[in-house]
């Protein structure tokens, strides 16, 4: 083994123990903005990013009681009345051709209905009216751009899904033991089967349920205490759910994720009262980046896990902000925001960039983390007595 391996590998110790010690470095610098201030906008706010990484968001008109959809088109803010005769609780998703897809509540019918852009004009329709149905509903497309939807029937306390099969609507219901199905957020995996987290209101719990390709496996994830509101759901690549949501007894932000037979389930942000209106997605890594609201000071949050621990930071705090966030990532790997301001009534959204060159930061994510160093050890823990051909080694 030869001195320059040595030094190098010297090196490589003493930065791993020095990201040990200190824990990840992150440079993340965010944009803040108001999109809409026309009236009373921005409360049941969903986000989604098309191909370019620019924002499409779907949000509750309380002034109008109609739905609102805004899409930024690289310079301005491009916002329009979908439908004027309702329009809370919205999801949003887009399909291939980044064309918007929402599922909605209408306040005014008591309806579940959707909305999707074609390309020249929205075609809008009812998907349920038996009952009160669509609160807090949820949407996903599979590969073929069909929606899938999840909500609660309010009339008879269950949770409901609907499916377009390409010509009609199939709907069922999925759990209906006690008073369930609110606060639902729905995912789909590689399979194209669905997910879905909501509340027990009745045992005041966390439930989930999951498509097996001919039944509903629907079991309990957490019932410590008062939990389970304002959940949201991600899938992993190996079709593992991940939930976020709040811990009312203690106030707290909470996060569940299945691990084979059992969940992991950890309290992320404990700090005065927090984990209101939370929003997850997965990184490129499987790690969860949460958006949420502290509703003791009126902030915007977001926790972001690094493979070791939680990254909690305030975002915005101009004011009562965070209510009604919904998180989506862009190729880069990083965070857009769209939430509710309640001081001035508007929409707003924020987005994260890499606002300073971190030394050591070898994958370009904006951080300084332990795959920075497993790419720094690639590329210097090699012993050019073993392999002289390899491109590092340059002969003395």
């Amino acid at each position: 083994m030869n001195g320059r391996f040595l030094f190098q590998a010297c090196i490589a110790v003493f930065l791993l123990a020095g990201l040990w010690l200190a824990g990840p470095a992150f440079g993340l610098t965010w944009n803040i903005q108001t999109v809409d201030s026309n009236g009373d906008v921005g409360i049941y706010t969903s986000i989604a990013l098309d191909g370019d990484g620019y924002p499409r968001i779907s949000y509750s008109d309380s002034t109008n009681v109609a739905l609102k959809y805004a899409a930024f088109n690289g310079s301005t803010w491009d916002i329009e009345t979908v439908d004027g005769t309702g329009g809370r609780h919205t999801s949003i998703a887009l399909d291939a051709d980044a064309y918007p897809h929402i599922s909605y509540y209408d306040y005014t019918n008591e309806d579940l209905k959707y909305a999707a852009f074609n390309g020249s004009i929205w075609e809008i329709e009812t998907v349920d009216s038996t009952g009160n149905v669509g609160i807090d509903t949820s949407i996903a497309l599979d590969a073929d751009s069909y929606p899938h939807t999840s909500y609660q029937d309010r009339t008879n306390g269950e949770l409901k899904y609907a499916a377009f099969n390409g010509s009609t609507w199939d709907i069922e219901t999925v759990d209906s033991t006690g008073d369930v199905g609110g606060e639902t957020s729905i995912a789909l995996d590689a399979n194209g089967y669905p997910h879905i987290s909501y509340w027990d209101w009745t045992n005041y719990a966390l439930k989930y349920a999951a498509f097996n390709g001919s039944t509903w496996d629907i079991e309990t994830v957490d019932s410590t205490g008062n939990v389970g509101l304002w959940t949201s759901l991600a899938v992993d690549a190996d079709s593992h759910p991940h939930i976020s949501y709040r811990d009312r007894t203690n106030v707290a932000l909470k996060y569940a994720a299945l691990n084979g037979p059992t969940w992991d389930i950890e309290t992320v942000d404990s700090t005065g009262d927090v984990g209101l209106d939370t929003s997850i997605v997965l990184d490129a890594d499987g790690y969860p980046l949460i958006s949420y609201q502290d509703w003791t000071n009126h902030t915007l949050k977001y926790a972001a896990f690094n493979g070791s621990t939680w990254d909690v930071n305030t975002i915005d705090s101009a004011g009562n902000v965070g209510g009604y966030t919904s998180i989506a990532l862009d190729s880069d790997g990083y965070p857009h925001i769209s939430y509710y301001d309640y001081t001035n009534e508007d929409l707003k959204y924020a987005y994260a960039y890499c606002g300073y060159v971190l030394a050591g930061d070898m994958d370009d994510d904006c951080r300084v983390d332990f795959f920075d160093f497993a790419v720094m050890a690639a590329n210097w823990l090699i012993d050019c007595d073993q392999t002289p051909g390899d491109p590092a080694c340059v002969p003395e």
